[in-house]
């Protein structure tokens, strides 16, 4: 019988959720901590009744303890545009405080560790794939800076728990990922483009358009986070879909994908919004036997579902 027991804080997130489903397929136990400052609830609510499943609600950047467990998986943080914009200070808390008091529990039970890293370590970058010796392009005081160098700290605080603790630890860099569960106003383009598609309304480009996003569907990135986890890789390695795609032609396949009518309008790009962002995929591919399956007008149609309830939630205020 499998009595391995998996901890997720941020379980109650997007990917947090996804891992949760994924983790109990393969046989585990989980636990997911959240304090749900931006996770939901009704992401777990399909696992009430599972008896493998627990859910505490808890601040990771507070010290937690929920008992023995053979993998710890650090998800907590706000990684939306709109939402570490708004929670900038406990971002940098979650990144520093929560993954410290993450890596403890695992220094603790002598367990395995993965925390989940992002692309914008390689800030604007300079380098087009960024693979994952590029050390970025970061504006480490810029609006984005809150979410981009508290990911780069939780790295580094990673590396030294392997160094000085011998902690079984892994790094996954996740690119842009989407899929069922997003946040239906969390700023990122997919989400965004499909609310605004089904409403009617004007789908928003910022700037000329033309700068580039790769776009992974989310069973993909979970695929490879757990095939990293059970590697003996512990330096960083990129996940995501190495597939390019303008922000102009993501909001052509949106359309495409929902049959709206709605126009494009452009806005002025924000600051430090990066230019180019494409994963190279080369060392997952080696030592992962890992690469993306789903093309972004497959993953669109896979996600319409989600979004045409999400859409039909919506509160009248923000209708």
């Amino acid at each position: 019988m499998n009595n391995r027991r998996a901890l997720i804080t941020g379980g109650a997130g997007f990917l947090g959720s996804h891992l949760c489903d994924a983790l109990l397929a393969d046989g585990y136990s989980v636990v997911a901590v959240d304090n749900l400052l931006t996770g939901r609830l009704s992401n777990l609510e399909h696992l009430r009744k599972e008896s493998r499943f627990e859910f505490q609600q808890l601040d990771v950047c507070e010290p937690f303890d929920c008992g023995p467990v053979d993998y710890v998986f650090h998800f907590a943080s706000p990684a939306s545009p709109v939402d570490y914009s708004i929670h900038g200070i406990p971002t940098l808390k979650v990144g520093s405080l929560g993954t410290f008091h993450a890596l403890d529990v695992a220094r603790k039970y002598d367990a395995k560790f993965l925390v989940a890293s992002t692309s914008e370590c390689y800030g604007d970058p300079l380098e087009h794939p960024q693979k994952e010796t590029y050390w970025g392009h970061v504006n480490p005081i810029g609006p984005r800076s809150v979410y981009d160098e508290a990911k780069r700290f939780a790295e580094a605080a990673t590396m030294a728990y392997l160094r000085y603790h011998s902690v079984d630890t892994h790094i996954v860099r996740i690119f842009n990922t989407y899929g069922p569960r997003m946040q239906i106003h969390d700023g990122r383009v997919i989400p965004n483009f499909m609310r605004q598609a089904m409403r009617g309304e004007d789908l928003t480009v910022y700037g000329d358009g033309r700068q580039t996003r790769s776009f992974c569907y989310v069973s993909d990135e979970v695929e490879g986070i757990l095939r990293l986890s059970r590697s003996p890789e512990h330096t960083p390695v990129n996940i995501g879909n190495p597939s390019e795609f303008t922000i102009l032609a993501c909001a052509h396949q949106v359309l495409a994908a929902t049959g709206s009518k709605s126009q494009i309008r452009h806005e002025a790009l924000p600051q430090d919004d990066p230019k180019q962002r494409r994963p190279d995929i080369s060392k997952a591919r080696l030592l992962l036997d890992w690469e993306p399956q789903i093309d972004l007008p497959t993953g669109l149609r896979m996600s319409l579902d989600y979004f045409r309830r999400a859409v039909a939630e919506l509160a009248p205020s923000r209708v």
